[in-house]
Protein backbone atom coordinates (compact mmCIF):
# COMPACT_ATOMS: atom_id res chain seq x y z
CA UNK A 1 0.00 0.00 0.00
CA UNK A 2 1.31 3.37 -0.78
CA UNK A 3 1.13 6.37 2.25
CA UNK A 4 -1.89 8.31 1.87
CA UNK A 5 0.66 11.33 1.57
CA UNK A 6 1.65 9.79 -1.68
CA UNK A 7 -1.39 9.03 -3.13
CA UNK A 8 -2.87 12.39 -2.62
CA UNK A 9 0.13 13.89 -4.33
CA UNK A 10 -0.52 12.05 -7.39
CA UNK A 11 -4.56 12.70 -7.55
CA UNK A 12 -3.34 16.47 -6.83
CA UNK A 13 -1.41 16.42 -10.23
CA UNK A 14 -3.64 14.01 -11.25
CA UNK A 15 -6.59 16.94 -11.37
CA UNK A 16 -4.60 19.98 -12.26
CA UNK A 17 -2.77 18.55 -15.37
CA UNK A 18 -6.12 16.32 -16.42
CA UNK A 19 -8.01 19.54 -16.44
CA UNK A 20 -5.22 21.22 -19.08
CA UNK A 21 -5.64 17.69 -21.47
CA UNK A 22 -9.09 18.03 -21.73
CA UNK A 23 -10.05 21.50 -21.87
CA UNK A 24 -6.35 23.24 -23.49
CA UNK A 25 -4.81 20.40 -25.40
CA UNK A 26 -7.78 18.34 -26.14
CA UNK A 27 -7.07 18.64 -30.28
CA UNK A 28 -3.66 20.09 -30.23
CA UNK A 29 -2.08 16.53 -29.65
CA UNK A 30 -4.33 14.64 -32.37
CA UNK A 31 -3.36 17.21 -34.74
CA UNK A 32 0.27 17.34 -34.37
CA UNK A 33 1.50 13.60 -33.53
CA UNK A 34 -1.18 11.07 -34.42
CA UNK A 35 -0.65 10.05 -37.89
CA UNK A 36 2.87 11.38 -38.18
CA UNK A 37 4.49 8.20 -38.59
CA UNK A 38 4.79 5.62 -41.22
CA UNK A 39 5.73 1.88 -40.49
CA UNK A 40 6.40 -1.01 -42.97
CA UNK A 41 3.72 -3.13 -43.87
CA UNK A 42 5.01 -5.61 -46.66
CA UNK A 43 6.22 -5.78 -50.40
CA UNK A 44 4.42 -5.85 -53.41
CA UNK A 45 5.95 -5.67 -57.14
CA UNK A 46 5.79 -2.47 -58.90
CA UNK A 47 3.79 -0.88 -61.15
CA UNK A 48 4.33 2.24 -63.37
CA UNK A 49 3.91 5.31 -61.06
CA UNK A 50 5.40 3.89 -57.96
CA UNK A 51 8.43 5.95 -56.50
CA UNK A 52 11.73 4.95 -57.26
CA UNK A 53 12.70 5.08 -53.76
CA UNK A 54 10.19 2.87 -52.64
CA UNK A 55 11.47 0.21 -54.25
CA UNK A 56 12.97 -2.98 -51.97
CA UNK A 57 16.17 -4.00 -53.65
CA UNK A 58 16.84 -6.64 -51.84
CA UNK A 59 13.44 -8.02 -52.66
CA UNK A 60 14.22 -7.38 -56.43
CA UNK A 61 17.45 -8.60 -56.53
CA UNK A 62 16.08 -12.33 -55.10
CA UNK A 63 12.91 -11.96 -57.22
CA UNK A 64 14.67 -11.06 -60.48
CA UNK A 65 11.74 -8.05 -60.65
CA UNK A 66 11.50 -4.90 -59.21
CA UNK A 67 9.63 -5.06 -55.59
CA UNK A 68 8.22 -1.85 -53.51
CA UNK A 69 7.55 -0.98 -50.21
CA UNK A 70 4.62 -0.63 -48.69
CA UNK A 71 3.95 1.51 -45.38
CA UNK A 72 0.96 2.07 -43.88
CA UNK A 73 0.07 5.42 -41.36
CA UNK A 74 0.98 3.92 -37.32
CA UNK A 75 -1.82 3.51 -35.44
CA UNK A 76 -0.31 4.13 -32.52
CA UNK A 77 2.25 6.37 -31.25
CA UNK A 78 4.73 5.54 -28.07
CA UNK A 79 6.14 8.64 -26.18
CA UNK A 80 8.88 8.14 -24.46
CA UNK A 81 9.75 11.22 -21.47
CA UNK A 82 13.62 11.12 -20.99
CA UNK A 83 13.96 12.87 -17.99
CA UNK A 84 16.97 14.02 -15.95
CA UNK A 85 16.67 13.68 -12.37
CA UNK A 86 20.01 14.97 -11.16
CA UNK A 87 20.67 16.65 -8.08
CA UNK A 88 20.02 20.64 -10.25
CA UNK A 89 17.00 19.82 -10.61
CA UNK A 90 15.97 20.21 -7.02
CA UNK A 91 16.68 23.93 -7.13
CA UNK A 92 13.90 26.69 -7.54
CA UNK A 93 13.88 30.25 -6.71
CA UNK A 94 9.80 30.68 -6.59
CA UNK A 95 6.80 28.56 -5.83
CA UNK A 96 8.32 25.09 -7.91
CA UNK A 97 11.57 23.65 -7.67
CA UNK A 98 12.36 22.28 -11.37
CA UNK A 99 11.89 18.98 -10.72
CA UNK A 100 8.51 19.22 -9.80
CA UNK A 101 7.84 21.63 -13.01
CA UNK A 102 9.60 18.49 -14.89
CA UNK A 103 7.06 16.11 -13.16
CA UNK A 104 3.85 18.84 -14.28
CA UNK A 105 4.98 19.21 -17.48
CA UNK A 106 5.55 14.86 -18.52
CA UNK A 107 1.87 14.56 -16.51
CA UNK A 108 0.18 16.71 -18.95
CA UNK A 109 1.90 14.86 -21.89
CA UNK A 110 1.58 11.16 -20.45
CA UNK A 111 -2.15 12.24 -19.85
CA UNK A 112 -2.44 13.72 -23.54
CA UNK A 113 -1.01 10.48 -24.97
CA UNK A 114 -3.60 7.96 -22.73
CA UNK A 115 -6.06 10.28 -23.99
CA UNK A 116 -5.67 9.09 -27.37
CA UNK A 117 -4.65 5.14 -26.78
CA UNK A 118 -1.03 5.96 -27.00
CA UNK A 119 2.00 4.33 -24.86
CA UNK A 120 3.87 5.98 -22.64
CA UNK A 121 7.62 5.02 -21.82
CA UNK A 122 10.04 6.87 -19.18
CA UNK A 123 13.25 6.43 -18.67
CA UNK A 124 14.62 8.52 -15.60
CA UNK A 125 18.76 9.26 -15.92
CA UNK A 126 21.42 11.32 -13.45
CA UNK A 127 25.01 10.17 -14.55
CA UNK A 128 23.59 7.08 -14.85
CA UNK A 129 20.39 5.42 -15.99
CA UNK A 130 18.38 5.11 -12.91
CA UNK A 131 14.92 3.93 -13.80
CA UNK A 132 13.31 2.43 -17.36
CA UNK A 133 9.89 1.71 -17.44
CA UNK A 134 8.52 0.49 -20.69
CA UNK A 135 6.11 1.73 -22.72
CA UNK A 136 2.59 0.84 -22.12
CA UNK A 137 -0.86 2.53 -22.12
CA UNK A 138 -3.61 3.43 -19.45
CA UNK A 139 -4.22 6.01 -17.01
CA UNK A 140 -3.09 3.16 -13.86
CA UNK A 141 0.47 3.12 -15.85
CA UNK A 142 0.58 6.68 -16.38
CA UNK A 143 -0.02 6.80 -12.38
CA UNK A 144 2.56 5.05 -11.71
CA UNK A 145 4.95 7.16 -14.15
CA UNK A 146 4.09 10.02 -11.88
CA UNK A 147 4.37 8.58 -9.07
CA UNK A 148 8.15 7.36 -10.16
CA UNK A 149 9.11 11.02 -11.08
CA UNK A 150 7.83 12.19 -7.70
CA UNK A 151 9.28 9.95 -5.10
CA UNK A 152 11.95 7.81 -6.79
CA UNK A 153 15.78 8.58 -4.84
CA UNK A 154 18.14 8.85 -7.61
CA UNK A 155 21.77 6.70 -6.84
CA UNK A 156 23.58 9.65 -8.98
CA UNK A 157 23.98 13.36 -8.70
CA UNK A 158 25.58 14.07 -11.83
CA UNK A 159 24.39 14.63 -14.91
CA UNK A 160 25.39 12.61 -18.37
CA UNK A 161 22.52 13.16 -21.45
CA UNK A 162 24.66 11.04 -23.36
CA UNK A 163 24.47 7.48 -21.91
CA UNK A 164 20.45 8.47 -21.75
CA UNK A 165 20.03 8.91 -25.42
CA UNK A 166 22.10 5.82 -26.10
CA UNK A 167 20.25 4.24 -23.61
CA UNK A 168 17.05 5.52 -25.31
CA UNK A 169 18.24 3.88 -28.43
CA UNK A 170 18.56 0.20 -26.98
CA UNK A 171 15.28 -0.45 -25.71
CA UNK A 172 13.08 2.09 -27.99
CA UNK A 173 13.58 0.14 -31.72
CA UNK A 174 10.70 1.74 -32.84
CA UNK A 175 10.68 5.12 -34.04
CA UNK A 176 8.85 7.54 -31.01
CA UNK A 177 8.14 11.03 -29.98
CA UNK A 178 10.73 11.76 -26.84
CA UNK A 179 10.22 14.62 -24.68
CA UNK A 180 14.03 15.04 -23.30
CA UNK A 181 13.44 16.83 -20.22
CA UNK A 182 16.36 18.28 -18.61
CA UNK A 183 18.08 21.44 -17.23
CA UNK A 184 20.89 21.21 -19.97
CA UNK A 185 23.28 22.20 -17.56
CA UNK A 186 25.97 19.92 -19.14
CA UNK A 187 28.02 19.16 -22.41
CA UNK A 188 28.96 16.74 -24.70
CA UNK A 189 26.02 15.34 -25.87
CA UNK A 190 25.87 16.81 -29.21
CA UNK A 191 26.59 13.37 -31.31
CA UNK A 192 24.24 10.85 -29.30
CA UNK A 193 21.41 13.58 -29.50
CA UNK A 194 21.83 14.12 -33.37
CA UNK A 195 22.02 9.81 -33.78
CA UNK A 196 18.29 9.92 -31.42
CA UNK A 197 16.85 12.43 -33.66
CA UNK A 198 17.27 10.53 -36.89
CA UNK A 199 15.58 7.12 -35.58
CA UNK A 200 13.24 9.07 -32.92
CA UNK A 201 10.77 12.68 -32.82
CA UNK A 202 13.23 14.66 -29.98
CA UNK A 203 11.53 17.48 -28.89
CA UNK A 204 14.43 19.23 -25.75
CA UNK A 205 11.99 20.58 -23.14
CA UNK A 206 14.84 22.91 -21.24
CA UNK A 207 13.48 23.71 -17.48
CA UNK A 208 15.27 26.63 -15.97
CA UNK A 209 14.97 29.01 -13.25
CA UNK A 210 15.67 32.90 -13.44
CA UNK A 211 18.42 32.71 -10.77
CA UNK A 212 20.54 30.68 -13.13
CA UNK A 213 20.34 33.61 -15.79
CA UNK A 214 20.98 36.59 -13.44
CA UNK A 215 22.00 37.30 -9.71
CA UNK A 216 20.51 39.55 -7.92
CA UNK A 217 22.35 42.47 -5.91
CA UNK A 218 22.52 40.77 -2.36
CA UNK A 219 25.59 40.89 -1.03
CA UNK A 220 27.78 38.14 -0.33
CA UNK A 221 26.11 34.49 -0.68
CA UNK A 222 27.15 30.90 -0.60
CA UNK A 223 27.05 29.02 -3.36
CA UNK A 224 26.77 25.26 -3.50
CA UNK A 225 27.04 23.27 -6.84
CA UNK A 226 24.03 20.52 -6.16
CA UNK A 227 26.12 17.66 -8.52
CA UNK A 228 29.25 18.33 -7.09
CA UNK A 229 29.13 19.27 -3.53
CA UNK A 230 32.05 22.48 -4.37
CA UNK A 231 30.95 25.76 -2.26
CA UNK A 232 32.43 28.73 -3.42
CA UNK A 233 31.63 32.66 -1.62
CA UNK A 234 30.58 34.60 -4.24
CA UNK A 235 30.00 39.08 -3.53
CA UNK A 236 27.23 39.51 -5.69
CA UNK A 237 27.22 43.25 -5.01
CA UNK A 238 29.82 43.53 -7.75
CA UNK A 239 28.61 44.79 -10.84
CA UNK A 240 30.86 42.92 -12.83
CA UNK A 241 30.79 39.63 -11.93
CA UNK A 242 26.97 40.10 -11.95
CA UNK A 243 27.65 40.93 -15.88
CA UNK A 244 30.10 38.25 -16.78
CA UNK A 245 27.49 35.35 -15.14
CA UNK A 246 24.88 37.09 -16.63
CA UNK A 247 26.89 37.03 -20.42
CA UNK A 248 28.02 33.92 -19.93
CA UNK A 249 24.75 32.06 -19.08
CA UNK A 250 22.69 33.65 -21.55
CA UNK A 251 25.63 33.04 -24.69
CA UNK A 252 25.37 29.22 -23.00
CA UNK A 253 21.36 29.41 -23.82
CA UNK A 254 21.80 30.82 -26.75
CA UNK A 255 24.37 28.28 -28.45
CA UNK A 256 22.14 25.30 -26.93
CA UNK A 257 19.04 26.70 -29.11
CA UNK A 258 21.76 27.20 -31.91
CA UNK A 259 22.48 23.30 -31.83
CA UNK A 260 19.06 22.56 -31.30
CA UNK A 261 18.07 23.96 -34.71
CA UNK A 262 21.24 22.83 -36.51
CA UNK A 263 19.67 19.65 -35.53
CA UNK A 264 15.84 20.03 -36.34
CA UNK A 265 15.25 19.31 -32.22
CA UNK A 266 12.16 21.20 -31.17
CA UNK A 267 12.78 23.21 -28.45
CA UNK A 268 10.45 23.90 -24.85
CA UNK A 269 11.69 26.46 -22.69
CA UNK A 270 9.87 26.81 -19.40
CA UNK A 271 10.67 28.33 -16.30
CA UNK A 272 9.97 27.99 -12.58
CA UNK A 273 8.71 31.53 -12.45
CA UNK A 274 6.41 31.49 -14.93
CA UNK A 275 3.59 28.76 -16.32
CA UNK A 276 4.39 26.20 -18.62
CA UNK A 277 1.14 26.24 -20.53
CA UNK A 278 2.16 29.13 -22.39
CA UNK A 279 5.29 27.53 -24.09
CA UNK A 280 3.73 23.97 -24.16
CA UNK A 281 1.10 25.61 -26.68
CA UNK A 282 3.38 27.28 -28.49
CA UNK A 283 5.39 24.34 -29.56
CA UNK A 284 1.53 22.99 -30.31
CA UNK A 285 0.87 26.13 -32.45
CA UNK A 286 4.28 25.83 -34.04
CA UNK A 287 4.09 22.09 -34.81
CA UNK A 288 0.66 22.22 -36.34
CA UNK A 289 1.21 25.06 -38.61
CA UNK A 290 4.29 23.05 -39.87
CA UNK A 291 2.31 19.72 -40.96
CA UNK A 292 -0.58 21.48 -42.50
Amino acid sequence: MLPKEILKKVQQIQIRTSRMVNDVLAGEYVSVFRGRGMEFDTVREYVPGDEVRSIDWNVTARMGRPYVKKFVEERELTVMLLVDVSASGDFGSHEQFKNEIATELCAVLAFSAIRNKDKVGLIMFTDRIEKFIPPKKGKRHVLRVIRELLYYEPEGQGTDISTALEYLSKVTRRRSVTFLVSDFITAGFERPLRIANRRHDVIAVTVTDPREMALPDVGFVEFRDAETGRTVLVDTADSRLRTTYNRTNMSAMQQRTALFRSMGVDQIDVRTDQSYVEPLMRFFRMREKRFR
